[in-house]
């Protein structure tokens, strides 16, 4: 009886592991996004120069929401297996 317990408490904290590496995954590629996004608006503002650095806002922005997309699809597919 507790040798079958034991292994569902280790089984549990497997999931909870794997769940924690995913979404620090996550993470890591929101910000590398945002992060892309970023950099291209900015040698974009440096090559196109204009007084309110629009590329690097609407670049920024692109970056955020595609981000906040990508995290809700995985979120939505991992949900399903």
């Amino acid at each position: 009886m507790s040798l079958s317990n034991n292994n569902k408490q280790v089984k549990d904290q497997k999931n909870r592991l794997n769940s924690y590496a995913r979404l620090s995954g996550l993470v890591i590629q929101m910000m590398a996004i945002i992060g892309v996004g970023t950099f291209a608006g900015i040698k974009l503002d440096e090559a196109y120069p204009n007084e309110k650095n629009l590329y690097t806002l609407g670049l920024t922005l692109a970056g955020v929401i595609l981000s906040i997309v990508y995290v809700i699809r995985r979120i939505i597919a991992s949900s399903k297996e």
